[in-house]
């Protein structure tokens, strides 16, 4: 499967020093080699750079370890394929507008049999699961609020709803962010963290580099870091629990909550409850 990297911040941070190390399991120390993408928030719009090369091997990934772009939120991925082809357009992360914002959506996980009836709105490019369960969430939030924007804990209740139903075909575990802040949920596998003052020193574990953060921070500064596996060997990275849904902004985590605890309830009260079907819309 693929691997996630996110970072939420209170001031614009660059990303160079965990994308080196996240970099090296696209072919290096794991086998992520199916192509790589990030993208950089700047207000309402992104950058964003993908392709199907490794991040290894892309000189794109190069200048991006080598670029510090600042951004307060930062969405990365390096992809192993399970479904659709080795090519550009099945390249996270993905990119769509709503309300006036790109939105940004990266998955890792295989979701079997997911082929839910799409609005119309939002149409897959490529040919993954992933891109669909994206173009699904932006279907469900516009059905929920229609075009008027709503706030960050309303879109965070809609996406808590949503996501423990499509994670009942597989393994689910995402980034998505708006620019505003950092939405992330893990039916397996996720870690974070969050730096803060006083910094300090960090070793990456796929490559003998290091950094004091005491030395290039300030106490007004704050990062949270979202990855699929730790990227550094002396810090508390804290695990995900199965079907946590975790916002941060401004570079911590403001709401954290078990998304299949309310599932199960609702199961267990309406056991007519099913999984969502092609048929399915809202």
């Amino acid at each position: 499967m693929c691997q996630l990297l996110g970072m939420n911040c209170a001031t614009p941070t660059d990303i160079t020093f965990s994308f080196r190390g996240f970099s090296q399991r696209a072919g290096i120390t794991s086998d992520h080699s199916d192509g790589f993408g990030i993208a950089f928030f700047e207000d309402k719009a992104c950058r964003l750079f993908v392709d199907n090369q490794s991040a290894v091997e892309s000189p794109i990934a190069e200048l991006v370890r080598n670029y510090p772009i600042k951004s307060r939120n930062v969405i990365a991925h390096i992809r192993k394929a399970t479904q659709g082809k080795i090519t550009l357009e099945n390249s996270h992360p993905f990119i769509r507008e709503l309300w006036g914002r790109q939105w940004i959506f990266a998955h890792n996980g295989d979701l079997h049999d997911f082929e839910p009836k799409l609005a119309g709105r939002y149409t897959p490019v490529g040919n993954t699961d992933s891109e669909r369960a994206f173009c699904y969430l932006l279907d469900h939030l516009v059905e929920k609020f229609g075009f008027v924007e709503p706030k960050t804990e309303q879109i965070f209740d809609a996406l808590k709803e949503i996501a423990p139903k499509i994670a009942e075909y597989g393994t689910f575990n995402y980034c998505l962010s708006n620019g505003q802040a950092l939405f992330s949920y893990a039916t397996t596998k996720l870690h974070w963290l969050v730096r803060e003052y006083p910094f300090q020193h960090a070793q990456l574990i796929d490559i003998d580099v290091e950094v004091d953060f005491s030395q290039v921070t300030t106490p007004d500064d704050r990062v949270a870091v979202i990855t699929t596996e730790p990227l550094t060997q002396n810090e508390n990275w804290i695990a995900y629990k199965p079907g946590e849904m975790i916002l941060f902004q401004n570079g911590k985590p403001t709401r954290q909550e078990l998304t299949h605890v309310e599932r199960l309830k609702r199961e267990a009260e309406n056991p007519s409850l099913k999984r969502i079907t092609q048929a399915d819309i809202y």
